[in-house]
C-alpha cells in the first residue's frame, strides 16, 4: 500500500510576483491537493526572505483553511525559539477551534533567518538551548495540563493539537524519540543525516499519549512533467534560482553565470542540497518516490514541488498524485 503523501508548500514568491500572488497560488494548490487526496499541507516560518511569503505562518494557515474543507494544514514548522510557547498555543488553539481536526503543529529550533534578523526578532543566540523545555511547556498548554500554575491558553487548552518535531540532524531525532512525538526530517534540503537520524529515532522511540509507535515523515523535492526533458529543464531552472537565493547577496545572475557557479564548489553544495529529488515523467517519478520511501524508512512522505514555473508547479502535484495512486 502506498504511503500517505503530503505537501510542503514553500509559499515562494516567483519572479515578477507579489506576496498576494503567492497566497493565491497556495490556495489553488491546497484546493487541488484536497481534490487529489493528499493528506496534509505544511507551511514553514521564514523571515527576511524576499522569495518566501510564509513568515506569519499561522495567519497563512488560517487563510488556506478558510478556502478548503477537509485537508489537514499546519506548520512545517514554527521556529519555537522565536516565540513564547503560550503565544503559539493560543494561535494554534485558535486555528484548531475554528477548523476542528485539521490542524498540525510542526516545531523547529532554527532561526528561519540570518543573524541580523534573529536580533530583529528579539531572539538570543541561546534561545535554541531551551527548545526541549519550550516544547513541553507548549504541549502542556494544548493538553490542558499546564506546566506553569495558573497560566492557560485560551483558546488552546484541551485542543490537543498534534505536535511534530522537525529536524535535519540527530538532535531532533533524539528529542522526538524521547518525547514520543512524530519526526519529520528535512531531507529536501539537508539530506546528509537522513538515514542515521531515522534509525536513531526508531531505536530510541518512547510511546506517549499522542503516539504509540514511531512515525517518520521524510521530505523530498518533486518535479513531474509530461516528458522527462521538460522536468529536467524545470529542475535546472530551480537550481539556478537557488544559486541566486543562497549566493546572490541581493543580486541575480544570468543563466550563464548561474551555470558557471553551479560547477564551482559552492555551486556543488547547492546541488547536493537537492540530492533527494524525483524529477521526470510519471513513471520516472513513481520509481524514484517508491525507492525513496524505502531508503528513508518513512511512514509518510512530504514533498516540495520545486518547479519555478507556476503551471509546472501545479502540474507536478497532479502528476505525482497519479503516479502515487492517490
Amino acid at each position: 500500500m502506498a504511503l500517505p503523501l503530503s505537501i510542503l508548500d514553500l509559499a515562494h514568491i516567483g519572479e515578477g510576483e507579489t506576496a498576494a500572488d503567492s497566497f493565491a497560488a497556495s490556495v489553488a494548490l491546497a484546493q487541488r491537493a484536497e481534490e487529489l487526496g493528499y493528506r496534509r499541507i505544511w507551511y514553514a516560518e521564514h523571515h527576511n526572505m524576499d522569495s518566501i511569503a510564509s513568515s506569519a505562518t499561522s495567519v497563512l494557515i488560517a487563510h488556506i483553511a478558510a478556502h478548503t474543507r477537509t485537508i489537514r494544514l499546519g506548520a512545517g514548522g514554527v521556529m519555537l525559539p522565536n516565540h513564547s510557547p503560550l503565544t503559539i498555543a493560543e494561535q494554534f488553539g485558535t486555528l484548531e477551534t475554528l477548523h476542528p481536526g485539521r490542524i498540525d503543529l510542526g516545531l523547529g529550533r532554527a532561526p528561519g533567518s540570518d543573524q541580523a534578523t534573529m536580533r530583529a526578532l528579539r531572539r538570543s543566540p541561546a534561545s535554541a538551548d531551551a527548545f526541549p523545555q519550550d516544547v513541553l511547556e507548549l504541549q502542556g498548554y494544548l493538553t490542558g495540563e499546564t506546566r506553569i500554575p495558573g497560566v492557560h491558553a485560551t483558546p488552546g487548552k484541551g485542543t490537543n493539537v498534534p505536535l511534530y518535531i522537525l529536524g535535519s540532524s540527530l538532535f531532533g531525532a533524539q528529542l522526538a524519540a524521547a518525547l514520543g512525538l512524530p519526526y519529520a526530517f528535512a531531507s529536501h534540503f539537508a539530506p546528509a543525516a537522513l538515514e542515521e537520524a531515522v534509525a536513531l529515532y526508531r531505536r530510541d522511540f518512547q510511546p506517549s499519549a499522542q503516539l504509540e509507535r514511531p512515525h517518520v515523515i521524510a521530505a523530498l523535492n518533486v518535479i513531474a512533467a509530461e516528458t522527462a526533458e521538460e522536468a529536467q529543464e524545470q529542475f535546472l531552472a530551480s537550481k539556478r534560482l537557488r544559486v541566486s537565493r543562497f549566493l546572490g547577496r541581493g543580486r541575480s545572475f544570468t543563466t550563464e553565470e548561474a551555470d558557471m557557479i553551479l560547477e564551482s564548489p559552492a555551486g556543488q553544495q547547492i546541488v547536493q542540497m537537492a540530492k533527494y529529488s524525483a524529477v521526470g515523467d510519471v513513471s520516472e517519478v513513481k520509481a524514484y518516490v517508491d525507492w525513496f520511501a524505502g531508503h528513508a524508512d518513512a511512514d509518510e512522505l512530504i514533498v516540495a514541488f520545486a518547479a519555478p514555473d507556476r503551471k509546472a508547479w501545479l502540474r507536478s502535484a497532479e502528476l505525482l498524485a497519479q503516479a502515487h495512486g492517490l
